[in-house]
């Protein structure tokens, strides 16, 4: 005889095998949980009643490296972070360093650190918006986005010599001289650019099934937001006006006019205007940066060998995730005392399951998604 047992939901009864939740694993192998992460999903049919992220598959002990290796030797493992943005991995630490030792890189080398910095923001969310609308179910705007990003990398790979894990800083200034054409080839993309955008919208903002995967999902309010320490397009996205380049300007940024993107509902399609804005106004950073690069040296005079003097600081960018913290204790020796980190995609995860609860099984890779997170930052 068939199990009728009425379960703690009103109005509801249950004939399979007497239980009215399912369990089920999504990842670690998924490939839309964007690398290694298992989500333990808790089912009433095929709505979200709890989850759980389960972490780690990524752990690599980057902040107890950072203990056994000098200042310097450490800058290229920041890189490996969040992979998808390797250039504002290394500024993040090399200014932390730079605060640490009482020392500042010179006007060209901050000039040169925000473009580079800005073109990486541009790569990261060229690559989110490509696959989140795959995961979505759109395959044309994976081929457009990567049309452009090719052009950022090409820049990178001229300039260092590298792609993806970009090492471009060095602590007190800059890797290397800008190449003679660096100018020329940012304001060509950047032009070329302002018109590419405008293609990625002509396929998704009006588009009625775009609407029906994004409207209303995932929805964060301001004070959801605020309480979960969320930072970047997830808080503007819910009408709060934060950018770390505006509060505590770094690199050159006091010196550019850009507005600060927000949204009003907290959904995911807020997520994605918020993002796509970000990239137009940092294309309107490049142009005003190219304008003037000072002339003069691209390394602060530091010694060879850095000893910070015994203390502790924490410095903080606005990364394309959100906000980068690196916080580091100095006792006087080449190597750092201690080194903690503040990963944006870490932080942010944890909202992943107050913006999924009451959605729909399809909808949890929309707002893993819309989150943007990378999990060589959230393990480290």
């Amino acid at each position: 005889m068939a199990d009728t047992r009425t379960t703690s939901f009103p109005n509801v009864e249950t004939t399979v095998l007497g239980a009215d939740e399912i369990v089920i694993n999504m990842g670690p192998q998924h490939p839309s949980t964007h690398g290694v992460l298992r989500v333990k999903l808790k089912l009433d049919g095929e709505k979200v009643v709890n989850s759980e992220c389960v972490i780690g598959y990524l752990h690599r002990g980057v902040e107890k490296i950072a203990e056994h290796r000098s200042y310097q030797q450490f800058a290229p493992y920041v890189d490996r972070m969040d992979y998808v943005a390797a250039v504002s991995n290394g500024l993040g630490y090399c200014e932390a360093v730079e605060k640490l030792l009482g020392a500042e890189a010179p006007p060209r080398a901050r000039v040169i650190r925000t473009i580079l910095t800005e073109l990486q923001r541009i790569a990261s969310h060229l690559l989110w918006l490509g696959t989140h609308a795959l995961d979505i179910g759109a395959l044309t705007p994976l081929f457009y986005c990567f049309r452009e990003r090719e052009e950022i990398l090409k820049i990178f790979e001229k300039y260092c010599g590298a792609r993806l894990t970009t090492h471009a800083f060095r602590i007190g200034g800059l890797q290397y001289e800008a190449y003679d054409e660096l100018e020329k080839d940012v304001e060509r993309f950047c032009k070329d650019f302002e018109h590419k955008i405008a293609e990625y919208e002509d396929l998704l903002t009006q588009n009625r099934i775009w609407l029906g995967r994004t409207k209303g999902i995932g929805v964060l309010t301001a004070q959801q937001a605020i309480d979960l320490g969320v930072t970047g397009p997830v808080l503007r996205a819910s009408g709060v006006k934060w950018d770390i380049r505006k509060a505590m300007p770094y690199a050159a940024y006091d010196q550019y006019k850009f507005e600060i993107p927000t949204g009003r509902n907290g959904d995911t399609y807020d997520r994605y205007l918020v993002r796509v804005e970000e990239m137009r106004q940092s294309r309107l950073i490049c142009l005003q940066a190219i304008q003037n690069i000072p002339a003069g040296p691209i390394m602060a005079r530091i010694g060879k060998v850095l000893k910070p003097p015994v203390g502790e600081v924490y410095h903080s960018i606005e990364a394309p995730k959100g906000e980068l913290g690196y916080y580091i204790v100095s006792d006087a020796t080449i190597q750092p005392y201690r080194v903690r980190i503040r990963p944006p995609s870490f932080v942010n995860l944890q909202a992943f399951d107050t913006m999924v609860r009451g959605h729909l099984v399809a909808d949890v890779v929309a707002i893993i998604g819309t989150i943007d997170i990378v999990l060589g930052e959230v393990d480290r």
